[in-house]
């Protein structure tokens, strides 16, 4: 430790004179080993219990029902972010005791370098960092050690869980509720359209009638969480052109209804819903990136990050002249992933 410095006589490369430090004040761990030990063994104790917290949060991700309610909010939430961020502070919070109390005490003062340190200071930088791992005692505390290693290593299996919610696996997603007969309706309302309930130009964002049961009618096998996936996974938009406007791919030429084509609402880039139509250009925009698709070309990507084109459900009329899917889509929906547009651009090859 420094005991107080006595100024020193200015010389031609200090602008001032060094005022020196004042009296060095001597912790309570410093001179008290009773005070030594206990610091210690709270700090392995904040960090062995962030360890536990992690493990709780990986716990509570598998157990907790994702529609269960706590005091009105997500019970999943509260405990997912109270175990994570229960454990990340008290990992700050003994990494901030450990410097206080345990690690080397002393004040140093340093005149300003130049932006470019010398290659002297450079070297002196490696010593430096030697000796600040010296004075940290990190080797000859094994508990603060081996404790802090067990929380960082247990905040891995969070990292890992989270990695989950990134988003939906590129492989069985390929499927809807969508299938032969199910009727196209407003998502709003609910209602079932006829042809005659859409003008040319019009855009209308629908959803399949499962999640709109009428009297007699089935309701949908799937409900919370699980249901609103459903329903973002089925979103359609459905325009009307003039049929002389489309151009439909072969063995697509009765997939639309007197102009009236559906398609997937969910960009193929990343997976946002789209609906900013362009009447008159027959183009859809993705608001959050600028994709652009022409619905009167099978949904082409025509600019924009997107690799596919829009999935396109193809329509029929039932007994009572309202519009329903002949089929769920043909190809997958929702955002791309790199197999999904190694696969596209290889059928795109052999077509």
């Amino acid at each position: 430790m420094n005991d107080e410095l006595q100024p020193s006589t200015p010389s031609t490369t200090e602008p001032i004179q060094n005022p020196g430090l004042p009296e060095h004040h001597w912790r309570p761990t410093d001179v008290d080993p009773a005070q030594e030990r206990r610091a210690e063994r709270q700090v392995s104790a904040m960090f062995v219990v962030a360890a536990l917290l992690f493990v709780g949060f990986v716990v509570a991700y598998f157990t907790i029902d994702v529609d269960a309610i706590l005091l009105s909010y997500s019970a999943s939430n509260i405990a997912l972010g109270t175990t994570l961020g229960g454990g990340l502070l008290l990992i700050g919070t003994g990494i901030i005791q450990w410097a206080k109390k345990l690690m080397a005490d002393h004040e140093m003062v340093e005149m300003r370098h130049p932006a470019r340190s010398s290659d002297e200071d450079r070297e002196a930088v490696l010593v430096d960092v030697n000796a600040g791992l010296d004075e940290s005692t990190i080797g000859r505390r094994p508990m603060i050690r081996n404790s802090l290693l067990l929380s960082l290593g247990a905040l891995a299996a969070p990292s890992v869980v989270l990695l989950r919610d990134l988003g939906p696996l590129p492989f069985g997603q390929d499927e809807t509720v969508w299938e032969r007969g199910m009727r196209v309706v407003n998502d709003v309302s609910g209602l079932p359209m006829r042809p005659a309930d859409i003008e040319v130009g019009q855009l209308v964002n629908a959803e399949p009638a499962v999640f709109f049961p009428q009297d007699g009618e089935e309701e949908a096998e799937v409900h919370g969480h699980a249901q609103l996936d459903a329903k973002s996974k089925a979103a359609v938009v459905v325009v009307r052109m003039r049929p002389e406007d489309i151009t439909p791919a072969q063995g697509r030429e009765n997939w639309g209804i007197d102009g009236i084509v559906c398609y997937s609402k969910i960009c193929t880039h990343v997976g946002c819903p789209i609906s900013l139509w362009e009447q008159q250009t027959h183009h859809l925009l993705c608001p959050c990136h600028q994709s652009t698709f022409d619905l009167a070309d099978n949904g082409k990507v025509i600019f924009g990050p997107a690799h596919r084109p829009l999935p396109q459900l193809p329509l029929m009329l039932d007994s009572e002249g309202y519009l329903v899917a002949q089929r769920d889509f043909p190809e997958i929906g929702g955002p791309s992933y790199p197999e999904i547009a190694k696969d596209q651009k290889k059928l795109d090859g052999d077509s």
